[in-house]
């Protein structure tokens, strides 16, 4: 039977809108005061519901925000997305896909820092449902370095796991160092973002022309599906 949850205003909310009302909720306050600094009451109160009825679908703070990090990679992989649709190069694929992934961190530096940062992190590894959506996030950048982003075309198998990852690690690497760098001011300014990231992206992308690093045995390039 379908779970009806009232409002204080005894406006009903479905069981599954409730859900997504708290993680909107969640969202929001991160992105206005940048700090994970709120508590579950506080969403409750922006959704208009019992404090208790947060705790219907999560059974504590980590848990809602697991389900905002894997939001925000579906946001990020949705930028990424549009910013290819209408390319069919695919190392400009690439680079649209870099450009759209350090204007997201710079613009929301807390939702940022929660999708790629250690506050989520435990003994059992990532969340699973984060893991899930930066998994598909993570398919995007494959898709266009298996096409030939990189000078050659790379099929995505087995054979070939080591160099794309040892691909994917430096891509990563050198746009999550930039983004940290703007958003953290240690490079500016601020108006000076795109020239920037244009900068980093083409050098970093000559140079996986010329050489593609391996990763080592047994290195995951994650995080990985299973924890």
């Amino acid at each position: 039977m379908t779970q009806v949850i009232t409002t204080k205003d005894n406006r009903p909310y479905h069981h599954g809108a409730l859900h997504t009302a708290i993680v909107e909720a969640a969202l929001d306050v991160l992105s206005e005061s940048q700090s994970t600094e709120f508590s579950l009451r506080e969403l409750a109160r922006r959704a208009g519901v019992s404090h208790n009825a947060p705790y219907k679908h999560f059974a504590d703070k980590r848990e809602l925000l697991a389900a905002v990090s894997a939001v925000g990679f579906e946001q990020l992989a949705r930028r990424m997305a549009e910013a290819t649709k209408e390319l069919d190069d695919p190392r400009k694929r690439l680079a649209a896909m870099a450009r759209a992934y350090v204007c997201g961190g710079v613009n929301n530096p807390a939702l940022y820092r929660l999708m790629f940062g250690g506050y989520l992190a435990g003994q059992d590894g990532r969340p699973v449902i984060e893991r899930t959506a930066a998994y598909n996030m993570k398919a995007l950048i494959v898709d266009a370095i298996s096409d030939g982003a990189l000078g050659r075309q790379i099929p995505d198998d087995e054979s070939n796991i080591r160099t794309m990852d040892g691909a994917i690690l430096v891509f990563w690497s050198q746009m999550h160092g930039l983004t940290l760098l703007l958003v953290d001011r240690l490079v500016g300014p601020g108006d000076k973002t795109a020239e920037l990231t244009e900068s980093v992206l083409q050098g970093m992308l000559d140079g996986l022309v010329n050489s593609i690093p391996a990763v080592p045995e047994g290195v995951w390039v994650g995080p990985p599906l299973a924890g």
